[in-house]
């Protein structure tokens, strides 16, 4: 079976409309895997999607305030930076964590899925807030008892 372009996907036209890329933004971004598989499930390949997202040559000029990765989604908390593009960058972080695990990680399938959901953060207040939001996601999850016992995630303010 055959997959829709993407504009035809229910939903994902209301995804990008009004989005904007504004340099010095804080957005919050979650993108899925390919049909929500719990591909981080395994440990190396969440050790090389993390590796590889994280690197200053896949971020460019932006910053990666927090992040989490979960089973079968992502959460970036990510400050957009000057000439930077946000359907890009989270297109060229996805690209390279993906070719990644394809490759060290023995994955052949598509490893997410094509559209992701973004917030600007209007208030610098609501940075921290946000940021522990990510970082919980494993405790409201059930996977661990304490951020401290899952491996992937990280915020600047640690």
């Amino acid at each position: 079976m055959s997959h829709p372009a993407f504009s035809e996907i229910p939903g994902h036209r209301s995804l990008r409309k009004g989005r904007s890329s504004i340099p010095g933004c804080v957005y919050l971004v979650t993108a899925t895997t390919e049909q929500r598989a719990p591909l981080f499930a395994d440990f190396r390949a969440a050790c090389v999607a993390s590796s590889a997202f994280t690197r200053r040559s896949v971020l460019g000029r932006n910053r990666l305030l927090a992040w989490v990765l979960m089973l079968d989604h992502i959460h970036w908390l990510l400050q957009l930076g000057e000439g930077e593009d946000l359907a890009k960058s989270i297109g060229r972080m996805k690209a390279v964590s993906a070719r990644e695990v394809r490759r060290k990680g023995n994955w052949k399938d598509a490893v997410w899925a094509s559209a992701f959901h973004d917030r600007v953060l209007r208030r610098e207040e609501e940075l921290v807030s946000v940021a522990r939001y990510v970082v919980a996601n494993p405790l409201r999850a059930g996977l661990v008892r304490s951020v401290r016992e899952y491996s992937f995630w990280d915020a600047v303010w640690l």
